[in-house]
Formats: structure tokens, C-alpha cells, sequence
């Protein structure tokens, strides 16, 4: 577990523009890193769509928007496709990363108890450090709630 303050983990991911992703690649801009379970599901699709029409408020902030989720290259470049997302969408396959940040966790539905992404956003700084979390999600008002907060720094 970390806290505000702490360098955010490092991690090099591929990324929907064919390319790995590392963290450290975007030194000297501020990252709004948000996992999300799956790629084309409801909250999924609204939290990617949210996050497509305020990308250009982040960019005139001087941040970057990095979505990772579990689902392979293949699904991210549909859904990137299907809703005209302008940010990169990291896969995640093996859940180190998501477990890195410890957003890998027990979840329950109906009953039924299985392992899968906690809906988490983590603003870091032009350092790498973590500014802001937000973990267990509500995707609606979470990107302007994010945005704003970006604002004021």
C-alpha cells in the first residue's frame, strides 16, 4: 500500500498504439491512471466515454489519460474504435500491475465471491508521485470530480 506522496510503482505495459507504455515515459506531465474492469461493459464504457469528452481539458492541464484494464490488445483496440477514445488503453492481462496498485482485489456479486479490478483512479504528479486516489468508483461525476481537482493544482 502507498500513501499520498509516494513515488507511484513503475510498470511497463502494451498499449493500444502497438507500443509498451511505461510510467516513467511521461515524466514532467501529470498521469490520471484509472483501472477498470472490462473493456464495452456499461459503467466501462461511460467512464471511457467521460473521460474521451473532457480529454481535452486534462490535455490543457498538461495531463495524460491511461486506462488499464485485464482485456487484451484485440478488445481495447475495438472499443477504442467503437467510442473514439483519443487516450491510451494499457493491457493489464496478468493483473501485475492492477496488483501493484492494489486494485486486484475480492470481489462479490450475487453470492458468487472472484478476483477482478476495483474501479480506482490515481492522479500522479510531473515527479511520478501520487497526488490523488480515488478507489471503489462511482462512475458518475468521477471524471469532473477528477478534473476539477487537477484544476486546482
Amino acid at each position: 500500500m502507498f500513501s499520498i506522496g509516494d513515488i507511484a510503482p513503475d510498470f511497463t505495459l502494451p498499449a493500444s498504439n502497438g507500443q509498451n507504455v511505461s510510467l516513467h515515459d511521461f515524466r514532467g506531465k501529470y498521469v490520471v491512471l484509472y483501472f477498470y474492469p472490462k473493456d464495452n461493459t456499461p459503467g466501462c464504457t461511460t467512464e471511457a466515454c467521460d473521460f474521451r469528452d473532457y480529454y481535452q481539458d486534462f490535455s490543457n492541464l498538461d495531463a495524460v489519460i491511461l486506462g488499464v484494464s485485464p482485456d487484451p490488445l484485440k478488445s481495447h483496440e475495438k472499443f477504442i474504435s467503437k467510442y473514439q477514445l483519443p487516450f491510451l488503453l494499457l493491457s493489464d492481462e496478468d493483473h501485475e500491475v492492477a496488483k501493484k496498485y492494489d486494485v486486484w482485489v475480492l470481489k462479490k456479486m450475487y453470492g458468487r465471491e472472484y478476483m477482478g479490478i476495483e474501479r480506482s483512479t490515481f492522479i500522479i504528479d510531473k515527479e511520478g508521485k501520487i497526488m490523488k486516489t480515488y478507489r471503489k468508483v462511482k462512475v458518475k461525476g468521477h471524471v469532473e470530480n477528477a478534473l476539477e481537482y487537477l484544476k486546482t493544482q
